[in-house]
C-alpha cells in the first residue's frame, strides 16, 4: 500500500502513534516521541515478508476498511472487511485518566481486537525495530507476554491471544476478543482483557471531560475539538513541551530534499500556540507549557537562547542522516536531530517573552509573574535590544547567507514593548519607561529601513525588496494597526505575490534548496486572519472553508500542501497548523448570542 498521510494519531501526552488506513501502526517513538521509532513503516515502505518496524492486523481475503475516531477522544476505531462476509474491529489507544488522585499515562499502548461478523482469519504481526530501523530485536516469552529485547530497549507485549500464533505469525480464525498492551517490560497486575478494557472506559470518560472544558465557539465545533485534541497530543506532560509533529523527514514536496526532524519544541511556536489554548481555555496545558518556555529563559546563560530545544530542555541535537531508513515514499534522507538549534535566530527572544508575558496578566494560572521573573525577562530584553538589526537565518531558518530580517527584528521590538507592559503591571514605572523608550526607538528604525516606498509594503528584510509571509502578522502582533494603510498595501502585495491559487506560500523566491514547490499552510491561516483584521469577512470564511478541505478524513493537517493536488507533505500532524486552524476559527465564528 502507498504510504500516505492519511493517518490517525493516538496518544496520551507522553507518547503518541501515526496508523494507516488497514489499523497498521507505522510511526511509533518510545519511550518518548523524540527517541528511537519502534514503528517505522511510515518511512520504509513495506515490500516482503522479512519487513519490521510496525504492528499490524492482516485480514485474509481484505476487502476494504473503515475508520473513526470515538467523538471527542483520541480513540481509534478500524474495522476491516473480508471478502467471504468477515469483519474484525481494531480499537487503539494510550492509557491517560486519573487513578489515586493522580495522573495515570504510562508509556503503553493499548490494542483490542474482536470479531464482528463471520469467521474472520487474521495474522497479528509485531515486528518493532530499533536504532532507526536498522536492527530487528531480539525475543523472548512466557505464558502471555512476549518480550523485545533490544540494545536501547526492552519492549514487553502482555496478550491473552496465543503466545504461539503471535510469536510465529500464524494465521487464526478469530472468535473471541483479544487485547495487547505494549509498553514497558513490567508485569501487567490483573487479567489482559479486563484491564484493555478499564483502560479503554477511563480514557474515554476522561477525554470526554477534558473536552467538555473546552471554550470553544458557535461555529466549526468539530473540527475546533479535534485539533485541540491534536494539540494536546502532541504536549508532554512530564516536561511541558509542545513537538513540532511527531515525526522526521516527511518530504516539504516530492523530492526536495526539505526533510527535517521536527520531534522537538521551537520557541517561535510558543507564541501561536499559547495563544490558541488560552482561546480554547485548555489552561492546564497552556501552564506547562509557559513553565517548559520559561525554565528555558531563566536558565539561559548570558541571556542566549537557541531556537530550538529537545523535549527534556536539553540543547543538544546534532543533525545526522540515517542509512537504515529509505524515506517517505523513497525520498529520503532520513534526518535525525535538528541544525536549526545552532543557527542565529534573533525572533527567539521576542517568542520568549511573548509566551511569558501571559503569567503576569493571566489571573487564572496558578503561577503568576514577579519581579524575580521579570529580571530574568530583562535580560533577555537586553538581547534582543542587542541584536534586532544584525543578521540571522530567520523564522524560515534559512541555511545560506544571513540577512536582518524584518520578522525577526519585529519580535525583538515586541520584546521590548511586552517588557514595557510588565513594568508597568508590577508598578515598576522606571523600568517600563525604560523598556519603551527602547521599543520606541526600534519601532522607528524598522518603519525606515524595512518600508519599501517602490513596492509600497513592508518587505522580508532590511533594505531589501523581497516578501516572506511572516508580514501579515504585524498586525497580530501589533507592531501596526491593521486599519494602517502600511499594513494594507504590505497585504496587497502578499496576495499578489504569495499567493498561488488558494494558498500562500511563505516565499517564491530560491533558497538553499530552490525554489518551493509547496504551501506553508499556516501562512494560508495568517492570510485568513489578516483579511477578518480588515474587514473582508465574506473572503476569509470562503478561504478558511477551502483550509479545512485539505484536512485528511481523520481532521489532521500536514506541514505543507500542493497547491494542485492538495495533496499533504510536510512532517504530520503539524502543531503550526492545528494552532493556525484553531485562531482562524475562533476569530471568524459567529458567537452563541448569534446564533439562535
Amino acid at each position: 500500500m502507498t504510504q500516505s498521510l492519511d493517518l490517525a494519531i493516538i496518544g496520551n501526552a507522553n507518547i503518541a502513534a501515526l496508523i494507516d488506513a488497514r489499523g497498521e501502526i507505522v510511526w511509533a517513538c518510545l519511550p518518548r516521541m523524540d527517541g528511537d521509532p519502534v514503528a517505522c513503516s511510515l518511512l520504509r515502505e513495506r515490500k516482503g515478508e522479512d519487513d519490521f518496524g510496525f504492528f499490524t492486523v492482516a485480514l485474509a481475503d481484505f476487502s476494504h476498511s473503515e475508520q473513526e475516531y470515538l467523538a471527542n477522544t483520541p480513540i481509534l476505531v478500524t474495522r476491516l472487511y473480508d471478502r467471504r462476509g468477515g469483519a474484525v474491529e481494531i480499537t487503539d489507544f494510550a492509557p491517560r485518566f486519573r487513578h489515586h488522585a493522580r495522573l495515570f499515562a504510562p508509556m503503553t499502548l493499548v490494542r483490542q481486537l474482536r470479531p464482528l461478523a463471520g469467521s474472520p482469519r487474521v495474522r497479528v504481526l509485531l515486528r518493532p525495530a530499533s536504532q532507526y530501523g536498522a536492527k530487528r530485536p531480539a525475543l523472548t516469552y512466557g505464558s502471555n507476554h512476549v518480550r523485545y529485547v533490544a540494545e536501547n530497549y526492552v519492549l514487553r507485549v502482555t496478550t491473552d491471544c496465543s503466545i504461539t500464533a503471535l510469536v510465529d505469525e500464524l494465521e487464526f480464525v478469530l472468535q473471541r476478543p483479544l487485547a495487547f498492551l505494549l509498553g514497558p517490560d513490567e508485569t501487567l497486575q490483573g487479567g489482559v482483557t479486563e484491564t484493555a478494557r478499564r483502560f479503554h472506559e477511563e480514557t474515554a470518560d476522561y477525554w470526554r471531560d477534558w473536552v467538555r472544558d473546552l471554550q470553544i465557539p458557535f461555529e466549526w465545533q468539530d473540527e475546533i475539538i479535534r485539533a485541540a485534541l491534536t494539540l494536546k497530543l502532541s504536549a508532554v506532560d512530564d516536561t511541558g513541551a509542545l513537538v513540532a509533529a511527531v515525526t522526521t523527514s516527511i518530504p516539504e514536496a516530492a523530492g526536495s530534499g526539505r526533510n527535517w526532524d521536527y520531534r522537538y519544541c521551537w520557541l517561535r511556536d510558543a507564541y501561536f500556540t499559547i495563544n490558541a489554548l488560552n482561546r480554547l481555555n485548555a489552561t492546564r496545558t497552556m501552564e506547562r507549557y509557559l513553565g517548559y518556555i520559561i525554565n528555558l529563559a531563566a536558565g539561559s546563560e548570558g541571556a542566549l537562547l537557541q531556537p530550538v530545544y529537545r523535549i527534556n530542555g536539553t540543547a543538544q541535537m546534532q543533525e545526522r542522516e540515517v542509512a537504515s531508513l529509505p524515506g517517505y515514499r523513497g525520498m529520503g534522507p532520513v534526518r535525525v536531530g535538528n541544525q536549526a538549534s545552532l543557527q542565529v535566530q534573533n525572533d527567539v527572544y521576542g517568542s520568549a517573552v511573548l509566551a511569558a508575558t501571559h503569567v503576569f496578566f493571566d489571573r487564572r494560572l496558578m503561577r503568576t509573574g514577579n519581579d524575580a521573573l521579570f529580571a530574568h525577562l530583562e535580560a533577555l530584553g537586553a538581547r534582543a535590544v542587542a541584536v534586532w538589526d544584525q543578521p540571522d537565518a530567520g523564522l524560515w531558518e534559512l541555511r545560506g547567507a544571513g540577512r536582518v530580517h524584518t520578522f525577526s527584528s519585529v519580535m525583538c521590538w515586541a520584546a521590548c514593548d511586552r517588557l514595557a507592559k510588565i513594568g508597568a503591571r508590577l508598578g515598576q514605572a522606571q523600568r517600563a519607561a525604560h523598556w519603551r523608550a527602547l521599543a520606541d526607538r526600534m519601532h522607528r528604525g524598522i518603519c525606515e529601513r524595512a518600508w519599501s516606498e517602490k513596492r509600497g509594503s513592508f518587505v522580508a528584510s532590511f533594505e531589501g525588496e523581497g516578501l516572506d509571509a511572516s508580514l501579515l502578522l504585524l498586525a497580530e502582533l501589533g507592531f501596526v494597526p491593521a486599519a494602517d494603510a502600511r499594513y494594507r498595501g504590505t497585504l496587497a502585495a502578499v496576495e499578489r505575490e504569495l499567493k498561488k491559487g488558494d494558498f500562500v506560500f511563505r516565499y517564491t523566491e530560491p533558497d538553499d534548496f530552490g525554489a518551493p514547490q509547496n504551501a506553508f499552510l499556516v501562512c494560508s491561516f495568517w492570510l485568513v486572519d489578516a483579511l477578518a483584521a480588515t474587514g473582508r469577512l465574506e473572503e476569509a470564511r470562503a478561504m478558511f472553508q477551502g483550509l479545512l478541505d485539505c484536512r485528511n478524513r481523520h481532521g489532521l493537517l500536514a506541514e505543507h500542501v500542493d497547491p494542485a493536488t492538495r495533496e499533504q507533505w510536510g512532517n504530520f500532524p503539524q502543531t503550526y497548523s492545528m494552532v493556525g486552524l484553531v485562531n482562524s476559527a475562533t476569530r471568524l465564528s459567529i458567537g452563541w448570542d448569534q446564533a439562535f
